[in-house]
């Protein structure tokens, strides 16, 4: 029994849970906005585990195919793969049914078009961004983004059946986001991704040029929230928090930048833990604005 039990939390481990939470965090709000109201329950419930199972399948590829780069860097050392307490082939074939039985479930019980979407994030971010990107590119990040950001589509379509203006207004936000996100994390990991060959942005330049990067994407990325209020159009719930947040999240990359000016970086973390709060206060209020929706005249 406990055999079976530690063989399940490391299959449950290889899937990246916390990855996977993130990506949920923005697919449930968007349903909400699409219906105008609640959704149907079922149909949410159907669309987080179809999405689910599709991002711990692409997740799962990415730690089969990046176990020699695991290996290297002290966060990710831990990883069942790397432990030896699953096999190559074990990992591959449990990511193969998940990625099966997500597409066959999203299908069937939510629409053909939102199978369709989860299927092209998980190729793209298996093929495009883990093979091709990853290892040879700076903007590796960048690109990658565009994974991350298909559970807006995917949570948009299965409610309407369609992807709006509006649904690729919020993928905008979400590709925009990824590199301000992820780039104070590859700074305080430097040395692992310099040990492991990955050319993360802050591998290949300093600590200044990457703070500019980081601070023009935030203005991008909130400039772009701003697109979703016409197209919908929002009310005040939603566009306090996006002005709130937006304005708090610039002042960081702000504060980032000014120290790597002054070479005094103490915990570029904190603004990759400030992300993954604005992120989700952010489509909170986009699934409470169809809720309680004050127009803005």
């Amino acid at each position: 029994m406990k055999y079976f039990a530690r063989k399940l939390a490391a299959f449950f481990a290889l899937t990246k849970p916390r990855v996977i939470e993130l990506l949920l965090i923005t697919t449930v709000p968007v349903m909400f906005l699409a219906q105008k109201g609640i959704p149907d329950l079922w149909l949410v419930l159907a669309t987080l585990i179809g999405g689910a199972l599709s991002a711990g399948s692409a997740n799962s590829f990415n730690s089969i195919i990046d176990t020699d780069i695991d290996k290297i860097m002290g966060r990710t050392q831990k990883r069942p793969l790397v432990t030896g307490e699953l096999t190559k082939r074990s990992a591959i074939i449990f990511a193969l049914a998940i990625g099966v039985i997500s597409f066959v479930w999203l299908g069937l019980l939510v629409n053909l078009l939102s199978a369709v979407l989860a299927l092209a994030a998980e190729l793209f971010y298996i093929f495009i961004y883990t093979l091709l990107l990853k290892r040879r590119t700076p903007q590796n990040i960048v690109w990658g983004g565009a994974a991350g950001a298909m559970p807006v589509l995917i949570g948009y379509s299965a409610v309407t059946n369609s992807i709006s203006l509006t649904s690729l207004a919020l993928f905008l936000v979400i590709f925009l986001w990824t590199p301000p996100h992820y780039w104070p994390l590859a700074m305080k990991y430097r040395a692992d991704y310099e040990a492991a060959g990955v050319p993360m942005l802050p591998v290949v330049s300093d600590r200044v040029a990457v703070g500019r990067q980081i601070v023009i994407y935030s203005y991008a990325m909130v400039a772009s929230t701003f697109l979703v209020i016409p197209l919908e159009p929002m009310g005040w719930i939603y566009t306090a928090t996006a002005v709130a947040g937006g304005v708090w999240f610039i002042a960081e990359a702000h504060i980032l930048l000014n120290q790597a000016k002054q070479d005094r970086i103490t915990n570029p973390m904190r603004l990759f833990h400030f992300s993954i709060s604005y992120l989700t206060a952010l489509f909170i209020a986009i699934g409470l604005d169809p809720l309680w929706f004050f127009p803005l005249t």
